[in-house]
């Protein structure tokens, strides 16, 4: 067939749809949110009526997900690899309820950070969950993987994770699509209906069952189309690739004779067939893997130590991506060193965009904090976090979705008195909402910024879950009233905005400050979509 030329993340959001798919759940999150964008994005998704609205948050994406599967449709709920965190309490116990409709679980992690606050290998998510794992070497197989994953799911009756990384994810490849696009499952109710019931003596049925299916699993990824053992003559060192690694692999290789045995592995549990055979045979064995050394570890736990290298031995950097480059110069291959970046194209920091409302946000507040000594303005995820930054200095934290608020009341708790949250809005009905219930409850003297564009414009201008409801969501937790304070974030209101922001650090209790404003780029966005549905209706007319 003729192919199309996807980046991972579209090959994997096609290949969900051609393979019966019914919804798709997530919440906005590089490198992972081109994928529900795309089937938003897709006449055949739309024809197909297949759900794609954003969640407030990944726990109840995953939890919508697994609903969906209960009630016998195939369901992807996607997330990138701090998400999971999030969404970690339904993601362990799906495991144990087992599924009806497949269910992919499709995770993106981010090595080197690029847009993340921390490094973590999902593999390890899966290995505790102790459910199968997908992690596909290039485009096709991520297109492929998508529309197995929903058979492997309900052949084995259990959730299915897919792990790609950033690399693969904003890559793009042909992919061929296949003929069949698989018709949608019927509504169908599990035929045990305590299936998904975890009361602890139920939980403990499925859990043996889990256990006493991981034989299953193994057997289905040693006979899996996607790992593969290619034996070679040089006996001196075997490879192990995972996922992306084989790809960086056969880039050295560029007429695919590589001279050591490989075992290609794209799907776990790994395949301990060809990977005990590997470990015989050769002298040494080199793990590429991206993340983790997931597989080097447990083969240490064997093996002679000095026989199996990889990252925990130094032979490949312990953190940060994978390349070919490093793949290379530990196969011992002379690579060019990286010229010298001319400092006409070095490296410079993000910055908020000209006219951002953040920004007179944070010149208020550095104003007013001052008065009081620094230390004291705890921030969130979002475009916002880059207020951490010249020439504003003006927050103090960044740990994850939602701690803004949370860590303003343990330090108020503790006796930094005034203490400060700045959150965005849709961060706030991401994580946020819990948080400020807890304050509320204790009456904590804090002062809570919520700083609405009314877009979650950090990963390009999604719909907010927040947007009009704000106040309401602050009334109906119990925020005074009078505490509340809406806000119009321009240069001519700087000093109304000081005002408010001192009178509320001196309350003794939660307040609410509210500086709304749509975000300037989503503004733009939608002035061009406006002008042109003008135009096309006037044309019309």
């Amino acid at each position: 067939m003729q192919k199309s030329l996807l980046l991972g993340v579209e090959a994997i959001a096609q290949g969900a749809i051609d393979g019966g798919m019914s919804g798709v759940y997530a919440y906005p999150g590089t490198p992972s949110t081109e994928i529900t964008e795309y089937v938003q994005h897709s006449k055949q998704a739309n024809e197909l009526n297949i759900h794609s609205d954003w969640a407030a948050n990944e726990k109840t994406a995953m939890e919508s997900a697994l609903g969906m599967s209960y009630a016998g449709k195939r369901a992807m709920v996607c997330m990138k690899h701090v998400g999971l965190n999030v969404a970690a309490d339904c993601f362990m116990n799906a495991a144990i309820t087992g599924t009806n409709g497949g269910l992919l679980v499709v995770v993106a992690d981010d090595p080197s950070m690029h847009s993340s606050q921390n490094e973590q290998d999902s593999r390890v998510y899966g290995k505790f969950a102790m459910i199968p794992i997908l992690e596909p070497s290039n485009q096709q197989e991520a297109y492929d993987m998508a529309r197995f994953g929903f058979e492997l799911s309900e052949a084995c009756e259990i959730p299915v994770m897919m792990r790609i990384t950033t690399r693969l994810a904003h890559s793009r490849a042909g992919v061929a699509r296949s003929a069949e696009v698989i018709v949608q499952n019927k509504l169908k109710l599990p035929e045990d209906k305590l299936q998904f019931v975890l009361l602890p003596a139920i939980a403990r049925k499925r859990y043996r069952k889990l256990l006493s299916n991981q034989e299953k699993f193994e057997a289905v990824s040693e006979d899996s189309v996607f790992n593969s053992y290619i034996d070679a003559t040089d006996k001196s060192m075997g490879i192990i690739a995972c996922g992306l690694g084989y790809n960086y692999l056969m880039e050295n290789y560029p007429d695919g004779d590589c001279p050591y045995p490989v075992v290609k592995i794209s799907q776990y549990p790994i395949p301990r067939t060809m990977v005990q055979k590997i470990t015989s045979e050769c002298d040494k064995v080199m793990v590429l893997e991206e993340g983790y050394p997931v597989i080097e570890e447990i083969l240490k736990g064997y093996l002679e130590k000095e026989a199996v290298i990889g990252r925990l031995d130094g032979t490949l950097s312990r953190d940060g991506e994978l390349t070919p480059d490093m793949v290379g110069k530990a196969l011992g291959f002379e690579i060019k060193e990286s010229f010298e970046v001319p400092s006409i194209v070095a490296a410079r920091p993000p910055a908020l965009c000209v006219g951002c409302s953040h920004i007179d946000v944070y010149k208020a507040l550095n104003e007013v904090v001052a008065e009081y000594g620094g230390g004291r303005v705890f921030a969130d995820i979002g475009c916002y976090t880059l207020g951490a930054l010249p020439p504003f200095n003006a927050i103090n934290s960044c740990v994850d979705m939602g701690a803004s608020i949370t860590m303003a009341k343990g330090a108020a708790d503790a006796g930094l008195i005034p203490s400060v949250a700045v959150i965005g809005d849709s961060t706030f009905t991401h994580s946020g909402m819990t948080g400020l219930l807890d304050a509320i409850n204790e009456k904590t003297p804090i002062t809570v910024i919520i700083s609405d564009n009314e877009s979650i414009s950090m990963t390009g201008g999604q719909k907010s879950s927040a947007k009009g409801k704000l106040e309401a969501i602050c009334l109906g937790l119990g925020v005074e009233k009078e505490h509340i304070h809406v806000l119009l974030p321009v240069p001519k209101k700087h000093d109304e905005i000081k005002e408010i922001f001192r009178k509320e650090m001196e309350y003794n209790g939660v307040s609410v400050i509210i500086p709304r404003r749509v975000c300037v780029q989503k503004n733009v966005r939608d002035q061009k979509i406006k002008k042109a549905a003008m135009a096309k209706a006037a044309a019309k007319a």
